[in-house]
């Protein structure tokens, strides 16, 4: 079972005690969250200006260890929302250098480090986020000065990045958690790639933006949660054509996540980066279920599973 509520830090005071007087305070701190391994769906929009939905981000979380995949717009503050600990936010997995995935980058590399983050910021992407990282720490250089031999004394150890382009299988390891990568398509993107995380209790696989390719169904295969992107097909029948050949060779319809969901069995999937125009998610969630049985959740910023 999926189970969708916020953190009780976002609960107004006399929500929590209605919930008490009804014995269902424990929404907020609901089943999923007494497993090792918890997925935080940080920001869930896409290039799209929905104040609901902040910019593409998924947390990770193993024994309270944060592992994030993507920097959209407002990660920061989205993940101390989620009662995340910033200064612990050192672990970033890029999916692809597309801007709404990484507008984000400068306030993960220096938010924390303000904020007395304890070692460098270990970021993993592909082929460019090197280049890209680069030119963040340069843009910020004077800033850096300031704050490191200026009145601040800063921890020059906080506001270092360790950066690892990445191919396809095993890109990380520790005592928490083994992290693959594989290739997806992703329209033009010559660099472009989904994870699988597994850890002690669950496998979670994040696809990143694609559209369909047999790469994920393959690392899918049984996993406990795939957190997945996908498009309306009731509101792309009425996008502009030129819209329609952009979606279908950059992104997944409904109709071909059901596929990708029948043939991979998750126990849950999770949709996120939902691109619904001018229908419905109630609708998109119909599509899906028209041809896939399993449980599937329409995702929320700040929800936990």
């Amino acid at each position: 079972m999926a189970y969708l509520c916020p953190h009780p830090n976002l609960l107004p005071m006399r929500v929590l005690l209605v919930l008490a007087l009804f014995g269902l305070a424990h929404c907020a701190n609901p089943p999923a969250q007494r497993l090792r391994t918890q997925v935080i769906l940080l920001g869930t929009g896409t290039p799209n200006a929905d104040p609901e939905r902040f910019g593409p981000a998924t947390a990770i979380v193993v024994d309270g260890f944060p592992y994030i995949v993507d920097c959209g717009p407002g990660v920061v503050r989205r993940a101390a929302a989620a009662g995340l600990e910033v200064s612990r936010l050192n672990r970033l997995f890029i999916t692809h250098l597309h801007s709404d995935h990484t507008t984000g980058y400068a306030d993960f590399v220096f938010t924390p480090a303000v904020l007395e983050r304890t070692e460098p910021l270990q970021v993993f992407g592909p082929r460019g986020t090197i280049n890209f990282s680069r030119h963040i720490e340069q843009a910020y250089q004077e800033d850096y000065n300031i704050r490191i031999f200026g009145l601040e004394k800063g921890d020059s150890l906080a506001y270092r990045v360790q950066v690892r382009e990445i191919t396809d299988g095993e890109i990380y390891r520790d005592e928490r958690v083994t992290v693959m990568a594989f290739a997806v398509k992703h329209g033009s993107w010559t660099y472009s790639y989904g994870y699988k995380f597994i850890t002690p209790d669950r496998t979670i696989v994040v696809s990143g933006d694609c559209t369909f390719s047999e790469s994920i169904m393959a690392q899918c295969q049984g996993c406990d949660v795939l957190v997945h992107e996908v498009y309306s097909e009731d509101g792309y029948a009425r996008r502009p054509p030129k819209w329609k050949t952009y979606h279908a060779d950059f992104h997944t319809s409904t109709t071909q996540l059901a596929e990708i969901a029948n043939h991979s069995q998750p126990k849950l999937l999770l949709l996120t980066h939902q691109l619904i125009w001018d229908s419905s998610e109630e609708k998109l969630l119909e599509e899906i279920r028209r041809s896939y049985q399993g449980e599937v959740v329409s995702g929320r910023d700040l929800g936990v599973y």
